[in-house]
């Protein structure tokens, strides 16, 4: 019985400590882009998870030592419900905006937090910070160079903004941007005063430069003033 590994106040204290730190250093990244969960949430996560796991492991020891016959303990049974039980919390950061999914994200650091808090709480230190350093890399230098490249490759789509003499037809407008390789996704012509303002909603093949097509619009009679609004 003596056997039975036991956690003194300094080492729970350094375990618990550390999946503070480390969640709360995801939860600054996410807290400076205001995202739905954010220093707060990560870092008691993490230490949730930390503490979940300690007593997983060292709560029982009293019990186990009782004497009262053969007792088998798996000190993994209560820090795996941690893997599924994040699910709920990650569930209600994902937000449904229409077309648009915004929080799969900060879901997906809520649920990596829970296991770098479960490493710390376990005493594995370097798992806990190595893991911790590439999800930083990833939520931001990554991020940044992901975007720098990807942007080459995929459609550009944004609204061009035309003006045109008062009661001048768009055609030769639409004209040229189809010739220019865009496609046109709607369009809105307005009055005002002297001008009419055109609206156009378009997507731009990869390589597309927008300068270019603006320079092409802008090159077409009667146009008195283009710009490009994302």
């Amino acid at each position: 019985m003596h056997s039975i590994p036991t956690l003194n106040w300094d080492e729970a204290l350094l375990r618990l400590a550390l999946a503070a730190v480390l969640g709360g250093a995801i939860g600054i990244e996410r807290e400076l882009r205001e995202r739905e969960a954010g220093l707060r949430t990560h870092l008691l996560v993490s230490v949730g998870s930390a503490l979940f796991t300690i007593v997983s492991a060292y709560g029982f020891h009293d019990f186990l030592t009782s004497g009262q016959g053969v007792i088998r303990a798996d000190p993994t049974r209560i820090a795996a419900q941690i893997v599924t039980g994040i699910g709920f919390l990650g569930a209600g950061a994902i937000i449904r905006q229409g077309l648009t999914i915004r929080g799969l994200t900060t879901a997906a650091t809520l649920w990596v937090v829970a296991a770098v808090g479960l490493a710390a709480g376990a005493g594995y230190y370097s798992g806990a910070v190595i893991t911790t350093a590439l999800v930083l890399f990833a939520l931001y230098p990554l991020r940044i160079m992901a975007y720098r490249y990807i942007r080459r490759f995929r459609p550009e789509d944004g609204r061009l903004l035309v003006e045109l003499p008062a009661g001048e037809s768009p055609g030769n407008v639409i004209d040229e941007v189809e010739r220019a390789g865009a496609r046109l996704e709607a369009i809105e012509v307005s009055e005002e005063g002297d001008r009419r303002r055109l609206e156009l909603d378009v997507t731009l093949p990869p390589g597309t430069q927008v300068p270019a097509l603006v320079a092409r619009i802008a090159d077409v009679v009667q146009v008195t003033g283009v710009r490009w609004a994302e």
